[in-house]
């Protein structure tokens, strides 16, 4: 007999092709998921468990790794696509969605193509959102629409075991023409703005202008009121020391005030007088009355006299009128 053959008999034959077997299955059966992934495991084509990152086993007979689910937050960009908005514009509109799964099995199992799907369901909500918004809006309140569009497929997503958490619109581009009546308007609005504030300045400067101008009047009008009362009450005095000196005049004359008041009349005619001969730009003067007027005056202030003297002077003339003649 062979010598090789004797060796090996049939027993160690088997031997050696269990270990082959069972060697195949233990590599067959031991798994190792990397991290950011769950593995699913299906026996005889249903799901049994879920495989976490690190060293896995399974049946390697009945078990099978299923799908393969990439557990880190993905991104996603949303392709262009034209949006008519509530106000009958057309404009282009592209976007990004931040989304993670956070189920391995509703994601494997409940929905066909997860980011087919997610795609599909931004393109829609995207259309659906700007389509109730007018294209000012559009442009001025993005952040409120990103937050409509994540809402709701958020609730849409949440039965495939995946969290959307973040959505961005990244552009929206109206056509040429609208964007030059654009900004046709918006110039049309910062001049009215413009004219408008410089309307509200005037009015502000008419009306502290008015408001100077009124306080000015009412301070004028009340100092013209305290000067005339300082008039009156000066000329008031005046009158008054004027009366007291005439009757002290009357009183030391012995009279009853006639005599005194001629006196006072013929000295402040003879101080007129004096103050029109005194005139440097007067070299001729014209007497409005009578001279006889002048002498009688001064036959007053005699007759005063001789009534405080006591002396008995001879009476003046009589009066003679006599015309008007210039003085030099």
């Amino acid at each position: 007999m062979d010598p090789v053959l004797d060796f090996i008999s049939g027993g160690q034959i088997a031997l050696i092709v269990l270990a082959i077997v069972l060697i195949f299955l233990v590599v067959k059966g031991v798994r190792i998921v990397p991290q950011g992934e769950q593995w699913t495991v299906e026996r005889f084509g249903r799901y049994v468990t879920t495989l976490e990152p690190g060293l896995g086993l399974i049946n390697p007979l009945f078990s099978r790794v299923g799908k393969k689910v990439n557990m880190m937050e993905n991104v996603l960009d949303i392709p262009e696509q034209d949006v008519i908005t509530q106000d009958n514009a057309s404009c282009r509109v592209d976007a990004i969605v931040f989304y993670q799964v956070i189920d391995a099995r509703r994601a494997a199992y409940e929905v066909r193509d997860l980011e087919g799907a997610v795609i599909n369901l931004a393109l829609t909500n995207i259309r659906s959102v700007l389509g109730s918004t007018d294209l000012d809006a559009a442009l001025s309140s993005r952040d409120e629409m990103n937050s409509r569009i994540l809402k709701v497929m958020d609730e849409a997503t949440d039965p495939w075991g995946t969290k959307i958490t973040r959505v961005e619109i990244k552009d929206i581009s109206p056509p040429t023409d609208l964007l030059e009546a654009m900004a046709s308007q918006m110039k049309a609005e910062r001049e009215k703005r413009a004219q408008i504030l410089e309307a509200e300045g005037y009015r502000a400067a008419a009306i502290q202008r008015a408001e100077g101008d009124k306080q000015s009047e009412i301070l004028k009008a009340e100092g013209e009121l305290v000067a005339a009362q300082r008039q009156a009450e000066a000329r008031e005095r005046l009158a008054q020391a004027e009366a007291e000196a005439t009757r002290l005049v009357a009183e030391a004359i012995g009279s009853t005030g006639t005599n005194a008041v001629n006196y006072f009349v013929a000295q402040k005619y003879v101080e007129a007088l004096s103050e029109f001969a005194r005139s440097p730009n007067q070299k001729t003067i014209f007497m409005p009355m009578e001279v006889s007027s002048v002498i009688g005056s001064i036959g007053g202030i005699k007759e005063l006299l001789n009534s405080v003297s006591g002396d008995d002077l001879p009476p003046s003339p009589p009066s003679i009128p006599r015309p008007p003649r210039p003085w030099s």
